[in-house]
């Protein structure tokens, strides 16, 4: 049977038959995205984007994110249910500008060995700039005045940093730093982890894109890794807070960053 005989038979234009998608190969384009998602295993379809921008695919985010669908890269995140919405402290205001307010706050691992290890995070809450993460066997007050004394050397001084009520933060030897450099420590309520939001999603970040991503050694190697991380997170990562660009942007607006699409 011809063609044109089948296709009367079944009431389809033959030109449907004949018809060739002229839609270019989209498998170059998956790949890529398939790679970015198996590095950076915590990103949507927006920062996806962002870097197929920075290295010059010409794709939109339709495209982007109908790839991103197929190849079932969703994430699925739970929202856990809350009976009572969290209430900030309404006596703060936001910040402005950059070294206006940073936050701080510790998070724990281990080496491969088992043994335990403290970190310092920092970040500044304007610029989602991350200052310093330094990472110890063991934090006295005096340790967190060191090493905030060295970041405030590269970026200089906050006006606030705020803290929750952890035996390092309360002590003396951080309080009389404070009040040399001018630097007010705003304190959060005890049980109310939402006064001190910022620190609690930078720290959320840090531990599924380097904490579980990475077995640590030694501590010298764990430093080197967080510090490869840190860099990172600070002049490459797409933040959709401040617009998915980078926060070294705003930290310091004249500074040589990756250039945004």
């Amino acid at each position: 049977m011809s063609i044109r005989r089948a296709c009367a038979v079944l009431e389809v234009d033959t030109s449907t038959y004949h018809y060739k998608s002229r839609r270019p190969d989209q498998t170059p384009l998956a790949a890529r995205i398939r790679e970015i998602c198996e590095t950076r295993i915590r990103y949507g379809y927006r920062r996806v984007q962002v870097l197929l921008r920075r290295e010059g695919w010409t794709v939109n985010h339709k495209r982007t994110h109908r790839i991103y669908n197929e190849l079932g890269l969703q994430l699925r995140n739970k929202t856990p249910k809350r009976r009572v919405k969290a209430k900030l402290r309404e006596d703060r205001m936001a910040a402005t500008r950059p070294n206006d307010v940073w936050a701080m706050d510790f998070v724990h691992d281990q080496l491969a060995t088992g043994r335990k290890i403290r970190v310092l995070t920092v970040v500044d809450t304007f610029s989602r700039f991350s200052p310093v993460i330094d990472p110890r066997f063991s934090y006295r007050a005096g340790d967190v005045v060191g090493t905030l004394e060295k970041a405030c050397a590269r970026v200089g001084y906050p006006k606030t940093i705020r803290v929750d009520q952890g035996s390092e933060f309360v002590s003396r030897d951080l309080d009389l730093w404070a009040y040399t450099k001018g630097v007010t420590l705003d304190f959060s309520r005890p049980g109310k982890p939402t006064d001190n939001a910022f620190i609690e999603a930078f720290n959320g970040r840090f531990r599924i894109e380097c904490l579980n991503a990475h077995w640590f050694l030694t501590l010298a190697d764990a430093a080197e890794k967080m510090e490869a991380w840190l860099r990172y997170y600070n002049e490459d990562r797409p933040h959709g807070a401040i617009g998915y660009k980078s926060p070294i942007t705003l930290q310091n607006p004249g500074s040589a960053a990756s250039p945004l699409p």
